[in-house]
């Protein structure tokens, strides 16, 4: 017991001190814990046994995070993902893991091990990149939304590449029969998750919310996260899947907030000491009498990653987005440890060669914080952001409307403008919706509505009013909080999706006019109701 307590206590010193020293050079606490790892597995000696079972502890963190990323996306945003899930996904993990197996096995691996060995180096760090665009607040953009998506069907794709061991370590040939199984089991863990997500969880929140009772409401929250996480695993899934199905079922609900608040301090603590485990892996000694084949090995599975990737998005998006996602995907995930290790106790690797992959693995790992950290600067060393502002001679409006978001309401917005005759102009930051306006010959504007400069360009300070028209909460309550920042006086009328996002917006902001969304929804389906007509 003493040794445990001291190996914790001078895990947590070292891991401090560590972070402390780098955030002084802008250095992500990723490589921090990182480095913590590999300092502690030396000082006590850890075995692979002990890494292992910290490793299982550790992936609850990938499992809190994914609920939270979960809880950022209602089961219809889901459902407008599915071109980025199923079609960026399925092309990334298809093109680059056939052509990974195939350089594999024309560097001698057998048939098995190269598909193996090429579709696990197709997936990339969920934990690191999920991690950093939650930091930056990229993960609402559209870069972020495609990688994100790109990230949920490798998580996916797990599966079937577990299934590849287990089929060819037993040299089974009964592959229909075991995809069969997993059709099933995906449709089995799909009605399941719906019933639990919508009937027993909502209750069991609802339930606990009227004890008022703050200890009660997070064990709760921990029941569902682990529930549903254990139950995706009996399935043969990811713990995270199950994670990931459970917060975007509760998303809708109004526990959706402070579900979010209580779980960061579980997420967090249990992330770190994934990234510990991640530097108990590293041999330093090894990777030293190792290094040129590693960094050969890194660097050819980067480039090949970066262009494929770039390709696959460059189709439908345009260049600067594609390269982004191709820098923020880059890597090799967490995941590829696990299947190394596995596929070598399974006599399907040598130990030589799981170690140099392992160890190329991690060191793509590392140095992927610091790419998302730069991302912007290295996006516009190839691709120069286009300028932020269209040609429209805003200085001659005058008692107009400044219209944020050229989404489906704010479109509704327009046409009822319109009508009216009154003067609009819009701010949109979403490349593909400005052209699609400039198409409909809109006064729109690619811009960030959250910059002061660019409100003063479209002459907030003449405006009769400004309507908040985009969805996400973050960046709306953002932009308010920065319309609010001007010495005069500005109209604000924003919509909110439900009570507690205006209640939020009420006690922080100074707006007078905060239109429910579902409120107002209700109230035309009962006026509409009750126009009884004999």
């Amino acid at each position: 017991m003493d040794l445990i307590l001291e190996g914790f206590i001078l895990t947590i010193f070292i891991a401090l001190v560590l972070n402390i020293v780098l955030a002084k050079f802008n250095i992500p606490t990723i490589i921090g814990y990182i480095l913590t790892g590999i300092i502690i597995s030396k000082i006590f000696s850890l075995q692979t046994e002990h890494i292992s079972l910290l490793s299982h502890i550790s992936e609850l963190g990938i499992v809190f995070m994914m609920f939270m990323i979960g809880l950022e996306f209602s089961f219809r945003y889901l459902l407008k993902m599915k071109s980025y899930v199923f079609g960026f996904g399925f092309a990334e993990v298809f093109i680059v893991g056939t052509i990974f197996s195939l350089l594999a096995y024309l560097l001698g691996f057998s048939l098995q091990t190269a598909m193996i060995v090429g579709y696990t180096l197709s997936l990339s760090s969920t934990a690191i990149v999920v991690k950093m665009l939650n930091t930056t607040g990229d993960i609402n953009k559209q870069y972020g939304r495609k990688a994100l998506g790109i990230l949920i069907f490798q998580d996916i794709a797990v599966i079937p590449i577990m299934l590849m061991i287990e089929v060819f370590s037993r040299n089974s040939g009964h592959i229909i029969s075991q995809l069969f199984k997993i059709g099933i089991s995906a449709t089995i863990l799909l009605i399941a998750m719906y019933f639990f997500g919508r009937i027993l969880f909502e209750r069991i929140l609802t339930w606990v919310s009227k004890i008022e009772s703050e200890e009660l409401f997070i064990s709760s929250i921990l029941f569902i996260v682990l529930f549903s996480s254990l139950f995706a695993h009996l399935l043969g899934f990811s713990y995270s899947l199950g994670a990931f199905i459970a917060g975007v079922l509760i998303a809708e609900t109004h526990f959706k907030y402070q579900m979010e608040a209580d779980i960061a301090p579980f997420r967090d603590l249990l992330l770190g000491l994934f990234f510990i485990t991640v530097g108990m892996h590293i041999d330093p000694l090894f990777v030293f009498k190792n290094l040129y084949k590693i960094l050969l090995l890194l660097a050819a599975i980067l480039a090949i990653k970066i262009f494929f990737i770039y390709v696959i998005i460059r189709v439908k998006s345009q260049s600067r987005t594609a390269l982004k996602v191709a820098l923020a995907l880059m890597q090799v995930g967490e995941f590829a440890l696990a299947v190394f290790e596995i596929s070598k106790s399974k006599g399907l690797l040598e130990n030589e060669v799981a170690q140099i992959l392992t160890a190329t693995v991690i060191l793509s790992m590392i140095i992927t914080p610091f790419i998302l950290q730069n991302l912007k600067n290295i996006a516009d060393f190839f691709s120069k952001e286009p300028e932020e502002i269209v040609n429209i001679e805003a200085e001659k409006l005058q008692n107009h409307i400044v219209i944020v978001g050229y989404g489906p309401l704010g479109k509704s917005v327009i046409k009822k403008l319109k009508r009216e005759e009154v003067e609009y102009i819009v701010l949109e930051h979403d490349y593909h919706l400005v052209q699609e306006g400039l198409k409909n010959k809109e006064p729109i504007v690619l811009a960030n509505a959250a910059k002061k400069e660019i409100l003063e360009k479209v002459g907030i300070e003449r405006a009769c009013s400004v309507v908040v028209a985009i969805k996400n909460f973050k960046k709306k309550r953002l932009i308010c909080d920065i319309i609010n920042r001007f010495d005069f006086h500005v109209n604000i009328v924003v919509v909110v999706s439900d009570e507690k996002e205006k209640e939020i917006l009420e006690h922080e902001l100074d707006i007078e006019n905060i239109i429910v969304d579902s409120e107002e929804i209700s109230k035309i389906v009962v006026n509409r109701a009750l126009r009884c007509e004999i």
